[in-house]
């Protein structure tokens, strides 16, 4: 009998699809029957999104406001495998993603289940997949192995040009200078060696290792500074959060924090990476051993 894997996910730019598609794609291949599903929000926001509407969505990211999915259907009531495609939204699971998983259909599919999460962010996603991991332990499912693809250009880099990206639709060489935004495309195409990893764990049923190749083939890369960064910066999200939901008048807040953001990104960002080289990086192996560890840990 043929091996049934689901592939569920979100994705408005695109770029998670081919994530999915080329990790799955070895599989396909293999004669294992995968079956992809794309979710959509009922209000869903325009892409390429505006500046307003972008941060605006950070406190229902950040306190787990679902929103209104479009009815979608499975084929099978149980599957060997589910791979759960998500971003990370300012810091946390996106909108769409902590809806799907709040779902009566997707915590009954997911209770004794093996998954595999897969996301495509542009750097930081530690503090997401913690959360990730809460929402699949309270489903009971059975986290098997994660993959994080990223932009790997500097942290500055990287900035200007998802805003580039999320504010005019274009994933290009903005201004012609800077490099095009997201997961390079050889890093995409890449994820097929994932895909090859997972076929005999499958066929097997038996999972054990699966993480430990994946990571020889650099599925996840822990950056130590966006760590740190994270570390302090998910707090702060999750204050800032809750003192926007309170307020009637959002926006005006809302426009506060994204000159907030900006501030902490190019001044509070590197003092706090010096300071934390200066009091902990060197002096605090076992603390920072565990920091890693809580954050890569599938379990």
């Amino acid at each position: 009998m043929s091996k049934r894997v689901l592939a569920i996910y979100y994705s408005q730019s695109g770029q998670l699809g081919e994530i999915i598609d080329n990790f799955t794609q070895p599989l396909v291949d293999a004669g294992i029957d995968v079956e992809k599903v794309r979710v959509r929000l009922v209000n869903e926001p325009a892409f390429p999104w505006t500046a307003d509407t972008f941060f605006s969505v950070m406190p229902d990211c950040q306190l787990d406001v679902p929103a209104q999915l479009q009815p979608f259907e499975l084929k099978e009531k149980k599957y060997d495998l589910i791979i759960l495609g998500y971003q990370a939204w300012f810091l946390s699971p996106s909108i769409p993603f902590n809806s799907l998983m709040q779902t009566e259909q997707m915590k009954s599919v997911l209770k004794a289940t093996p998954v595999i999460t897969v996301t495509g962010a542009r750097n930081m996603w530690l503090s997401a997949f913690v959360r990730v991991k809460k929402l699949l332990r309270a489903t009971e499912a059975k986290m098997v192995g994660n993959i994080a693809l990223v932009d790997t250009h500097p942290n500055p880099v990287s900035f200007v040009t998802i805003f580039h990206w999320m504010l005019h639709g274009k994933k290009d060489s903005y201004l012609n200078i800077f490099p095009p935004p997201g997961v390079s495309d050889a890093d995409i195409k890449h994820t097929k060696v994932f895909g090859k990893s997972v076929i005999p764990h499958l066929r097997e049923n038996n999972w054990d290792g699966l993480q430990t190749e994946l990571d020889a083939n650099k599925a996840v890369v822990l950056n130590y500074n966006l760590m740190v960064i994270e570390s302090t910066a998910s707090k702060i999200f999750r204050a800032w959060a809750k003192f926007i939901s309170k307020r009637k008048n959002r926006l005006p807040w809302i426009r506060a924090y994204k000159y907030y953001l900006l501030i902490a990104f190019f001044v509070g960002a590197p003092i706090l990476i010096t300071l934390d080289a200066i009091l902990f990086r060197f002096t605090s192996p076992k603390r920072i051993k565990a920091k890693k560890q809580y954050y890569l840990n599938l379990n």
